[in-house]
Parts: C-alpha cells; structure tokens; sequence
C-alpha cells in the first residue's frame, strides 16, 4: 500500500530543485523532479518517498492532516505494542 504525505512547502531550492517541506512539525527534503506545475512557498503538496507528486489544496491537506494526527494519538506507544506482541 502507497501513503502520500500531505506536506507544506516551507523553502524551495531550486539550483536542487528539491523544496524543503514540513509534515506534523518534521522537515525533510522533497525532489520536485516529477512536478510538472510549479509549486511554490505555503503550497501543500503530496509527498510520497520523498518525492513531491502533487499540489494539494489547503483545506483537503489540513484536513488529512487532521485525520493523520488522530490517529496517531489513537496508536499504541511503542512500548505497549512490543509487549502485546511478544506476550
């Protein structure tokens, strides 16, 4: 299964053409390499292996960002899924 992040463009280089991106408060760096559109500073974009694939709009991203922070709070820490695990 293939998950794309939705990100927002916080710088963009582009002698690299890569755009640095920011997701739940991590920043990584993003290949623009396959966008055809140009993307530019507080664009959302889908992220997906470390490559930007599409411009997203603001209130979908938000949104699923939203999603992706709930259910991250519903998981289980680390911790207790070893232990359930290997009980």
């Amino acid at each position: 299964m293939c998950l794309a992040i939705p990100s927002k463009v916080i710088e963009i280089d582009l002698e690299k053409n890569v755009a640095l991106v920011e997701t739940l408060g991590v920043q990584r760096e993003a290949s623009l390499d396959l966008m055809q559109d140009p993307v530019e500073i507080n664009d959302y974009v889908l992220l997906h292996i470390g490559y930007v694939m599409s411009k997203i709009d603001r209130e979908d991203a938000l949104e699923s960002i939203s999603l992706y922070q709930e259910m991250i709070e519903k998981m289980p820490d680390e911790d207790e899924w070893i232990d359930e695990e290997y009980r």
